[in-house]
């Protein structure tokens, strides 16, 4: 297939993924709200995973399909990318201010996680064990989530349909479909024009799953909703290494490049950087700091092409 119908593809998938994930966040919050679940469960758990659809999409099946570096690389790229131009996009648009418990908590746990991660990719060899402990650590921080009974605000309006039901089902669908084909397309080009299947996944497709949590945090702060602006992305973060990378590490253990090491230290770098950040100005990333991030994922993104 030619490159440019692979890029064609791509850019379909990216449509379908945002689509399928927008879906999936709407219809299961406003299933859980007719379930009764509280305002904290549909944030935290519903909406969170939801934008976080298209990763474990991806992650999971490029795991299955021996595709280490594209799975591992999109978790690593997603949160990056996140902290670098989504957060800090929408702080350029609007400065973001959260709480001191977010920052603390939340803040406290991308760190560790982060770390955690490092330490199991040191013989750049993730096992089924580590990514099975890795799902136990998503489960123990959403119970100390549920426990803390902390309202949260960010839950699609609107009132429960009988539709809301298939239209989750094929939210997910559109989902795990644009994730399969944007797997397969990226993989081609990054073949085709002699790019390492590392960078593609640590860059255009970890762009590409990153698009619900891009929307859905410019959308929050536009309309002064700032703490879920921030929240849902590190949310999403935490979700994205415990939960995506951990269910791909137990369906099949992943032996992925140097590169990853090196990248993992720059997530980490990330996730100081704006924890400092929120800490020294008084729980908000102003714009100056918001250009700041943007400025280090690109000149992050410029090293990875350079390798």
């Amino acid at each position: 297939m030619h490159i440019a119908l692979h890029g064609l593809v791509i850019l379909f998938c990216v449509f379908g993924l945002w689509g399928g994930a927008v879906w999936i966040v709407e219809s299961a919050a406003r299933i859980a709200r007719k379930l009764g679940f509280s305002e904290l469960v549909i944030g935290l758990t519903v909406v969170a995973f939801g934008t976080s659809a298209p990763e474990f999409a991806v992650t999971v099946g490029a795991a299955l399909m021996g595709e280490a570096d594209i799975s591992v690389g999109n978790v690593i790229g997603s949160n990056i990318f996140n902290l670098g131009f989504i957060l800090g996009g929408v702080a350029v648009v609007r400065a973001i201010a959260t709480s001191h418990h977010m920052v603390v908590r939340d803040g406290g746990v991308l760190i560790g996680t982060t770390l955690l991660l490092v330490f199991f990719f040191r013989d750049l060899f993730l096992s089924r064990w580590e990514g099975l402990m890795l799902v136990l650590l998503l489960v123990a921080y959403l119970a100390l989530l549920i426990r803390s009974r902390e309202p949260v605000e960010d839950v699609p309006p609107g009132e429960f349909h009988w539709y809301e039901i298939p239209r989750f089902i094929a939210g997910v669908a559109l989902v795990i479909l644009s994730g399969h084909y944007l797997v397969e397309s990226a993989v081609a080009i990054a073949r085709a024009v002699g790019v390492s299947e590392w960078v593609i996944g640590v860059t255009i497709v970890a762009a590409g799953t990153s698009a619900p949590e891009f929307a859905t945090s410019l959308v929050a702060v536009i309309r002064g909703r700032h703490g879920i602006s921030a929240g849902n992305l590190i949310g999403s973060d935490i979700f994205n290494l415990l939960g995506v990378l951990g269910v791909a590490g137990f369906l099949r253990p992943m032996t992925v490049t140097p590169e990853v090491y090196g990248s993992l230290w720059v997530l980490v770098g990330m996730v100081i950087i704006v924890v400092v950040f929120l800490m020294r100005t008084g729980w908000v990333i102003s714009r100056a700091e918001g250009a700041f991030l943007i400025l280090v994922n690109l000149a992050r993104w410029i090293l990875d092409f350079l390798k």
